[in-house]
Parts: structure tokens; sequence; C-alpha cells
């Protein structure tokens, strides 16, 4: 008998059913949620490519219908629709507009397929002509979002959602006591069970960078740092935690997601709550890249991505690779 006298930890990791066995963190389809953005025009075959996005397009409800059917038939079980309107003005009216484009692609999608979880993204963002999350005051040039006046908006743009079949309300606008002001709103109109998957932790990241492409909605002047969170704090991510919970928020979004893996343990380790964490266009993009110039394994690289975010403790991810790992058979 020979005397153990370290610790071997490797006979755990010799074969790969071994390895699979004592895996303590795994991915499925059920953790997935795939964006989309649908653009409201009148060429029903509009799929424009999204430059700083590879492999991700600008969708016409038409296009929209035949992406959303391959994904699912991959197993796809939950989408992100982001609206890109016709035309903007300074209220944003086209996100609270019945017939906005992220209400009609709602409609038809759950008339295709009533199982699919359909959460719609709620902000002004990609429909003011400014580009700010909120209502702007007359010649105000330093993007102070009028943070009161906007929550009226945004609950029309909520309860608009719910009437077109929305299944979560996703209010990422960061403005203070939206979560309460969409409560009370939804449950007014009838929808007291429409849940609402609050971006809580939402920072003022320059991973956002392709994201406003894709949604054409970078600020025309000043920038969202007076409403978006300071990428240096920790437990302002616990105290936005807090409120939005006490307001009544049912789901929660962290905002990125591999820069920000610190504050999914934080939140996880002090809230008992359904988490998710968004992969940005940022860190898509940058995988992307880098995948394209042969510097790194892309499949190795997007998989180890997802996992170390579900093991910091996201519950649910929103990914760009969610159709791709399913396509490609990596996660089932």
């Amino acid at each position: 008998m020979t005397e153990c006298s370290f610790h071997r930890g490797r006979r755990l990791r010799r074969t790969p059913i071994l390895r699979e066995m004592i895996c303590e963190t795994s991915l499925s389809a059920a953790d997935l949620i795939m964006p989309y953005f649908v653009v409201d025009t009148p060429d029903a075959s509009f799929r424009q490519p999204i430059a700083s996005m590879p492999g991700q397009f600008q969708l016409s409800l038409k296009e929209l219908e035949k992406e959303i059917s391959r994904a699912v038939a991959l197993g796809l079980r939950a989408v992100l629709l982001f609206g890109i309107p016709a035309s903007k003005d300074p209220a944003g009216s086209g996100a609270y507009a019945r017939d906005g484009i992220v209400q009609r692609a709602t409609r038809m999608i759950k008339q295709r397929w009533p199982e699919l979880l359909v959460i719609t993204d709620l902000c002004l963002c990609e429909y003011t002509s400014h580009g700010h999350c909120g209502l702007i005051a007359d010649g105000d040039k330093t993007g102070h979002v009028l943070n009161d006046a906007t929550l009226d908006l945004l609950a029309r743009t909520a309860v608009s959602q719910a009437e077109a079949g929305a299944d979560i309300i996703a209010p990422s606008d960061m403005m203070d006591g939206r979560v309460l002001a969409l409560r009370t709103a939804l449950d007014k109109a009838g929808y007291e069970e429409t849940p609402i998957m609050s971006y809580a932790v939402k920072y003022a990241s320059a991973y956002y960078g392709p994201f406003r492409d894709a949604a054409e909605s970078p600020p025309h002047f000043g920038d969202r740092r007076t409403y978006q969170m300071d990428p240096g704090n920790a437990l302002e991510a616990l105290r936005e935690m807090e409120a939005d919970i006490t307001e009544g928020a049912d789901m929660f979004i962290i905002k990125p997601a591999g820069p920000y893996q610190d504050i999914i343990r934080l939140v996880r380790d002090r809230f008992d709550v359904p988490l998710a964490a968004y992969q940005v266009s940022g860190e898509y993009s940058l995988i992307c890249a880098a995948a394209q110039n042969g510097w790194i394994d892309r499949k190795a690289v997007i998989m180890e991505s997802l996992t170390g975010i579900k093991r910091a403790g996201a519950r649910m991810i929103i990914s760009y690779f969610s159709v791709e790992a399913l396509r490609e058979g990596w996660i089932h």
C-alpha cells in the first residue's frame, strides 16, 4: 500500500466520462435566450448584416419569422426582441404604439409558436430621435433624462407589449422607480400575471458599442452615465437589486456578463432570485474577431465563456451565440 502524501485530483480527470460525471456546471437549451433585432420596413426580404457583429442581422418581420423557425427547430426556447422603428421622435412614440414593430413581431411569434417565450426589451433609446432612454428637456444637450416624466411612457410601452402577447417585460432604461411604475400599470390593465425581468444591474459599459450599431441607438449628444451604473461600483449593484425586488420585479438581469462575473456572484450570494446575465455585443464581437483571425478556438472560447457566466451564478444567459451553440450541437 502506497503512502498517500499529496492530493491526486487527476484521478477524476482521467477520462472524458469521469470528467463529465463530476462536472459542477452544465449548460442546456433551457438556459439560453437569443436576442433579435427586428426592423419596421416595407421590404419583406430585408436582412441587413450588422458589420460590427458578424453573423447577426437586422431583420424584417418576415425574415425574423424565418430565423425563429430555424432556431425553434434546433431547440431554442426563449427570444429577446429589440425594435428599430421606421421613424423616430423626441418622445419615442414607436415604443408604445399598438402597431409598433416589437408589438407586431410579438403577435406574429405568439401566433406561430405559442409555447416560445417572448421577452420584450423595454427602452426608448431605439425610438427617440436623440438616442437617449427617456425624455430630454427642450434645448438640453447634456443628455440628462427627465426621470419621472419618462416613467409614464415606459408604463405605456409595458402595457402595449403585454397586450401584444409578451410573456415577460424587460425594462432596460435604468430610470429610478420604473419597476414600480410598470408593475402598477400592468396590474391596472389586467396583466397581473405578466412578469417583469428587470435589467436591475446595467453598467455604463464600453462593451455596448456594436449593439448601438445594431439597434441604431447611439446618443446624439451627452452619454448615459447619469442613468447607467459606474463600472467601478459593486455595492451599488446590491442597492439597485434591492430596490427592484422591493418594487415588484420577478426576474433580474446583470449586464454585461463576462467582465462582471464578480457582480453576478455578489448578487447571487445575496439574493435568491431568478438571475440572468447578458453576454453583450462587445463580448460577442471580440470573440468573433479573434476567432476569424485564428487567434482562438471559436467553439472552446464560446463554451468556456458561457460556462463561466453560469458558474458565476446566472441561471439564464442572454447571448448572441445561443442559436450557434444549439445548431452546432454544443448545447442540447
